[in-house]
């Protein structure tokens, strides 16, 4: 047991596995659906970054390396200024999703560095420049772009050409649960001496509008190295910092006039310590006031080019006579070898060092993405934000149906900047990610957003708080087996408990998807867009006229891997408590029917050897959308095997299925399993061998899905051969995409059409090595297609997986894909261990795009490099050689994967 791993016995004794202080900060509070008080619905507009600095917020807090208390009444973060920009460097600036040609965009450089699951230890990395931030120039350049021309990255605009900037590295170290010290190491990475003005800041969250209190929280001044802090429901804490040029007070309320012209009842708002750094404006009285809910210190630094200097705080709920005894600086060594034991423990042994920095990185990242979530829709809805007059119609607005859902819980976000809230089948990749450093946490999560505060009545999971009632995959059962499975390869012991608790909640939503999307009640279902955004020729969400139906491949193919996981999670517990033994059967059924209408139905299509979705018309033939997709790869994902042993001790389920299996075979009708020849397994599967190869043939094949990176979304053969089709006198046209989205469906921020998506890799990944164990050697098929080297599914997964790690990894010269054209500065000296988790990667090069920080499910990469490092023969062969000198073929050798120059 390491230290960590001790702790997180202790957090999981707890009804909420959580540490009191994490970081639950968010990154942008900005522009999202919370602080949305308009009237048309448009909340980039209603509250802009511009607004950020001098407006207080209702439903949570933002600043970067930040962090809280669980609830979030106490926040910390740093705040810089470089002497030249006009507001102060307290959060990160990105794009609006009307500033961007390819919609929101952070546009700043800060990395996760490291972190433990109870936060005991936590490096986070930002690179500031020294010359003025280029606000205008990212947000012209951008605007001035076409959807089908690359975004404008800060790396583009020069200013870190000559390493004019400055590294912030922030560590926490955690005492005890509520004893954090604090280190803020600033370098100066140019050549020519430099100013920094930093800004500790301690506030709290302004909970005015939203919470009653019988006494209002305030910092207030102790001596001139400490203040005290106060919350009713907190308690006492208390700020130590070191001897500071400044120290300043102010107060957590809006800058009413600077917001819409009404004048301030006050000049201790919450921008005044821009005005008094910038301007110099109010210093003396905000020197002079002892007392506020927003506190900083202020230290002016002078730093020599390469020279580092540290300013060191210490927040605490204990009053000491003296906050940095000598030696205190060594809890960050202590903590830091900690760190180092925990993930030695977790991590595969023998794993090679770049493997294992990417998968902490990947894991410091997932463990960072925590947030503090904090709505309530009925009050939102019913409530003012005292900055405009509520209006009649907001009470029937956006997600007014879903005024049941009152949340306010430390939750998992796909990015904290660019999705700074949860969505649900993120979420449940997320989970499998979390599982690997902390189990409790993820099935925590897991059951969370089951609970009755999330969960609709009906049964439908919310989807995320732009569109509650948008429909996701239904992974939750998938995603809770692989949680299950993870911990329980690592303790040597299943929670059978957990299990239950997932299975009740999932059973009520099965039945709101069998009631809801199956339209015709022939087990062929709908779904819209199901979280692939803009992958269809139009878009799917919307809804058809009335005489015109869209029998979704993946909505049926979804339903049925959702029907087989059931199954698999009931006989697992029926394995312990036969009540469950009829539940498994019963989704064994459910699974048999939707296999049987999937293939016999309409959406083969035998011309093709493949799956579509069918847009029906009344009273014209079916029309089948000649999309080659992932839509027509997700029948992949339902398959399972069951163990002769296990069925020997559910009777019940045997004699069921054996009859089920002799009606079916009797009358002729559809059957989906296949026996192993020794007879020890039953393999449950939507496709039969015979289609399962016909598929395997596009999926490896490196003119249509298979890229140097993993699977594309889109095959590759649309590049040459769009394909459109016309409704209601309107033409659509779909065409291979590998980049950035070029249509503005969902916003046009991420793109299905082309790129390499990390979970969708992942479920493939999985799927195939299953197939792979139950066929053994007896199926071998060509990868890549055309190479002449055959391969078992075992083999195949193995070789997906190391083409998905390669984008991460370095080759010979020290280049990731992942960055591309930005690999200069990806190898400058201090920055060559650094990775970013891009929402996913362009189809032909491997490029990271979309959302930069998204460990939400690409830190599932860190599961793929547990797999490949426990092959013993992976830990010391290169995944990629010097992408200068791989030759165009790509094919595979037998001792080195080659992937497409850059």
């Amino acid at each position: 047991m390491t230290a960590e791993h001790q702790r997180l016995a202790v957090n999981a004794s707890k009804s909420i596995p959580l540490a009191k202080w994490g970081p639950y900060l968010s990154e942008r509070q900005w522009g999202t659906v919370r602080e949305d008080y308009s009237q048309d619905g448009n909340a980039w507009q209603y509250f802009p970054f511009d607004h950020a600095h001098c407006r207080a917020y209702k439903w949570g807090e933002d600043g970067i390396a930040g962090i809280s208390d669980i609830f979030q009444n106490l926040c910390f973060s740093v705040a810089l200024w470089n002497g030249k920009d006009k507001i102060l460097k307290e959060r990160l600036f990105g794009l609006s999703n009307g500033e961007g040609n390819h919609g929101e965009d952070v546009k700043e450089l800060y990395y996760y560095l490291d972190n433990l699951p109870t936060h005991y230890y936590m490096e986070y990395l930002y690179k500031y420049p020294q010359a003025e931030f280029p606000y205008e120039q990212l947000r012209t350049e951008n605007r001035n772009r076409r959807r089908d021309e690359p975004e404008y990255e800060i790396l583009d605009s020069g200013i870190f050409d000559e390493d004019k900037y400055f590294d912030v590295l922030v560590t926490y170290a955690k005492q005890s649960p509520t004893e954090i010290f604090i280190k803020i190491e600033v370098t100066n990475r140019g050549k020519v001496e430099a100013d920094l003005t930093v800004l500790p800041t301690l506030w709290f969250y302004n909970r005015s509008s939203n919470q009653r209190m019988t006494d209002n929280p305030h910092i207030s001044y102790r001596t001139k190295t400490s203040v005290h802090a106060y919350h009713e429901r907190l308690g006492d804490y208390y700020f130590y910092y070191q001897n500071p040029n400044d120290a300043l007070f102010t107060n957590n309320t809006t800058n009413t006039f600077k917001v819409n012209g009404t004048p301030n009842e006050s000049i201790f708002v919450k921008d005044a310590f821009h005005d008094a750094i910038i301007e110099g404006e109010n210093v003396a009285a905000l020197r002079k006031k002892k007392t506020g809910t927003k506190f900083s210190p202020v230290y002016k630094l002078k730093l020599k080019g390469g020279e580092s200097k540290t300013v060191y705080c210490r927040l605490s709920n204990h009053m000491l006579d003296n906050a940095f005894v000598k030696g205190f600086e060594k809890i960050f060594t202590t903590r830091k070898q900690e760190a180092d034991e925990f993930y030695a423990a977790i991590l595969p042994k023998g794993m090679n060092k770049e493997m294992a920095r990417i998968q902490r990185q990947a894991l410091a990242g997932m463990l960072w993405s925590k947030q503090f979530y904090h709505f309530d829709v009925e009050r939102w809805l019913s409530v003012g934000d005292g900055i405009n007059p509520l209006h009649h119609d907001r009470k029937f607005g956006r997600n007014h149906d879903w005024q049941h859902l009152k949340n306010q819980d430390i939750i998992c976000m796909p990015d904290k900047w660019e999705y700074p809230w949860y969505a649900a089948w993120d979420l449940a990749f997320q989970c499998i990610s979390m599982a690997v450093a902390d189990p409790t946490f993820a099935k925590h999560q897991m059951l969370l957003v089951m609970r009755e505060w999330y969960m609709k009545p009906d049964g439908q999971l919310p989807a995320y708080e732009w569109n509650f009632s948008d429909v996701n995959p239904p992974v939750h059962a998938w995603a809770a087996m692989q949680v299950y499975n993870i911990e329980k390869k690592q303790t040597g012991k299943g929670d059978i408990v957990f299990l239950k608790k997932v299975f009740q909640k999932l059973l009520i939503n099965f039945t709101w998807w069998i009631n809801r999307k199956d339209r015709s009640g022939n087990n062929i279902f709908e779904g819209g867009f199901l979280g692939l955004d803009n992958i269809g020729v139009f878009n799917r969400s919307h809804r058809l006229n009335d005489n015109m139906q869209l029998e979704q491949a993946d909505g049926t193919s979804w339903m049925g891997t959702y029907a087989l996981d059931m199954m698999d999670m009931a006989l697992e517990i029926a394995v312990v408590d036969e009540s469950f033994e009829d539940t498994a059967t019963k989704f064994f059924e459910h699974f048999v029917l939707i296999a049987e209408s999937l293939n016999e139905h309409r959406l083969w299509n035998e011309e093709d050897k493949f799956f579509y979705d069918v847009l029906c018309v009344q009273g014209a033939e079916p029309t089948p959308l000649r999309i080659k997709s992932i839509v027509g790869l997700t029948s992949l994902f339902a398959v399972s095997t069951i163990d002769k042993k296990k069925l020997e001790k559910l009777t019940d389920f045997k004699k069921r299925i054996t009859w089920f299996e002799q009606y079916r075979l009797k009358n002729k009708k559809f059957w989906p399993n296949e026996e192993k020849g020794n007879g020890e397994e039953i393999l449950l599967s939507l496709v039969k061998q015979d289609r399962l190869k016909y598929l395997l043939d596009r999926l490896l094949d490196e003119e249509e899905f298979l890229s140097p990176g993993g699977i594309r979304a889109l095959s590759k053969y649309h590049k040459e051969h769009p394909y459109s089709v016309t409704v209601d006198g309107q033409v659509h046209t779909i065409t291979y995409d590998p980049g950035d989205s070029t249509s503005d469906i969902f916003g046009g921020n991420s793109n299905w059409r082309g790129p390499v998506w990390m979970p969708i890799n992942y479920l493939i990944i999985q799927s195939i090595r299953r197939y792979g164990d139950f066929y053994g050697d007896s199926l071998q098929v060509e990868c890549p297609k055309g190479s002449g080297i055959q391969m078992n599914l075992c083999q195949v997964a193995d070789e997906l997986t190391r083409r998905v790690i390669s984008l991460f990894d370095k080759d010979k010269s020290g280049k990731r894909r992942i960055f591309g054209a930005y690999n200069w500065f990806y190898q400058r000296p201090g920055n060559e261990h650094l990775v970013l988790f891009y929402e996913y990667f362009h189809g032909d090069n491997g490029l990271g795009l979309g959302a930069s920080h998204q460990t939400g499910w690409t830190a599932l990469v860190a599961e793929l490099i547990s797999e490949y490092g426990n092959k013993e023969e992976h830990h010391t062969k290169p995944l990629i050689k010097n992408m200068d000198e791989v030759p165009a073929t790509n094919a595979l050798q037998t001792d080195d994967i080659y992937v497409n120059q850059l």
